[in-house]
């Protein structure tokens, strides 16, 4: 234990930075203040690898409007907003988030093809069958109830929509050696990628297709509104 003594008080500095790192470890779920800020830059470069293989296998059409749920600071926002011309949707609970996608995507909010919304998977803003892409990249993890929040998905796709989920962590029956307290610490869930495919058919999703990286714990998941 690192301590500084006085005559008063013993102060742990290990303590303190184990502190310190989780309320920002905290914020992967929901960026709140200036950590939330920090996390979600910290996330806008970290995860871009990611994105940028998960999006590989997503066939994106000129005329597809896209919804990224949990959108963080609204980078894969921006990206489809240069790969459709049609509308691009970003849906974040965080308060924090929605305000720096909306800086990061200043741009398409001007023109009108950009709208940034806060709001939850469980509930979300859009009328039945409005949209043909909806993606979640590292959040499902999160979502309040998985099943439940799938088929509020499948409600707003139109038919033959796609869903497409790209996680960094995949559970291969080795995930509690390396992210057990952070798990606990985030009450986070990580599927196999035989739950993932398994939870999309479930739903009722057609031509359900997942993907991993060779040589890392990425995961992605597509599948096709009937």
């Amino acid at each position: 234990m690192t301590a500084l003594k006085n005559n008063k008080e013993e102060v742990d500095y290990d303590k303190i930075k184990k502190e310190e790192s989780d309320k920002l470890v905290k914020n992967c779920r929901k960026p709140e203040g200036d950590l939330g800020e920090k996390m979600i830059k910290r996330m806008n470069k970290s995860h871009e690898k990611l994105a940028q293989w998960g999006v590989s296998h997503l066939n994106i059409c000129p005329d597809d409007i896209i919804l990224d749920i949990g959108c963080g600071g609204g980078v894969n926002v921006k990206r489809f907003s240069s790969m459709s011309k049609n509308k691009i949707y970003g849906l974040d609970y965080s308060k924090k988030s929605v305000e720096e996608s909306i800086k990061y995507n200043s741009e398409g909010i001007e023109t009108g093809q950009v709208e940034i919304l806060e709001g939850s998977v469980s509930n979300i803003p859009f009328e039945d069958e409005s949209i043909d892409i909806v993606t979640g990249f590292e959040t499902i993890y999160f979502w309040p109830d998985l099943k439940e929040d799938l088929k509020e998905i499948k409600r707003v796709l139109k038919r033959d929509g796609a869903i497409f989920i790209c996680n960094e962590e995949v559970n291969d029956g080795h995930i509690e050696e390396r992210l057990g307290e952070r798990m606990k610490l985030l009450d986070m869930y990580v599927p196999s990628e035989d739950e993932l495919g398994q939870m999309l058919a479930d739903t009722g999703f057609k031509d359900v297709t997942t993907f991993t990286k060779a040589n890392t714990k990425w995961v992605c998941a597509i599948g096709r509104k009937e």
